[in-house]
């Protein structure tokens, strides 16, 4: 890619649903951070040019010695984030090269995005201003009200489970994060904030092996998923 890529690690969360004290960007997958697994994804990517982290406040000094520790070198920014995750993102964003084009944001704790749907993801940003990796839901959807009672089940053929990265132009992202900051709308994730300004963005193909390790559930899942990748289990 010839123009500048440049790729925000959000990591700010306390991670309450893992009921550990520990944050789960931290816990340790094969003897080393779950966020330092993530951070070496992108390290390797010959596409990427600038890695922004963001973390809580108090985790800075930390992240900037596994950055040493690790040889983390396109790291070149770790900084606080903000009250929620949309606030973190927009401290990302404010915090990249003004030089750069595209702009990838991804979740710390989804260390197994597979470099070959991430490439893809940022060719069809090319194209298309705005792109995301995805994989069809498996199971059936049911909307169900505060009352606990099903009131309708949407077409399974049409939901598609939305993962990181999200790719943007950069400046479609950042205009989007500042107008929604002006307005105080809340999404739950870069893309709903391009939609809700009316850009459309395109869903890529992913793999269910990309997950986010939030909950006690997903740790041996991780840890599977990892020894499975150096071809030491089978399906």
């Amino acid at each position: 890619m010839a123009d500048k890529l440049g790729i925000i690690i959000v990591a700010a969360g306390r991670g309450s649903r893992m009921g550990t004290k520990e944050s789960k960007q931290y816990l340790l997958l094969d003897g080393k951070p779950i966020i330092v697994h993530t951070l070496e994804r992108f390290e390797k990517m010959s596409a990427v040019e600038e890695i922004v982290l963001v973390t809580g406040r108090e985790d800075v000094q930390r992240c900037r010695d596994y950055a040493n520790q690790y040889g983390l070198t396109k790291c070149k920014h770790i900084i606080p984030g903000g009250k929620e995750r949309q606030d973190s993102v927009y401290q990302g964003l404010l915090a990249l090269d003004r030089s750069t084009e595209w702009v990838m944001v991804h979740d710390g704790v989804r260390p197994f995005a597979h470099p070959d749907h991430v490439l893809a993801c940022l060719q069809r940003v090319q194209e298309m201003g705005a792109a995301v990796l995805a994989v069809p839901v498996k199971d059936t959807i049911k909307v169900v009200g505060s009352n606990g009672t099903i009131q309708s089940t949407p077409d399974r053929s049409s939901l598609w489970a939305i993962q990181t990265p999200q790719a943007f132009r950069f400046a479609l992202l950042l205009d989007a994060h500042e107008k929604a900051r002006q307005e105080g709308f809340m999404g739950t994730d870069d893309a709903m904030l391009v939609e809700w300004l009316g850009h459309p963005v395109d869903v890529v193909p992913s793999d269910y092996y990309n997950i986010k390790i939030t909950t006690p559930e997903d740790l041996p899942w991780a840890e599977w998923i990892l020894r499975h990748a150096r071809g030491e289990v089978s399906e």
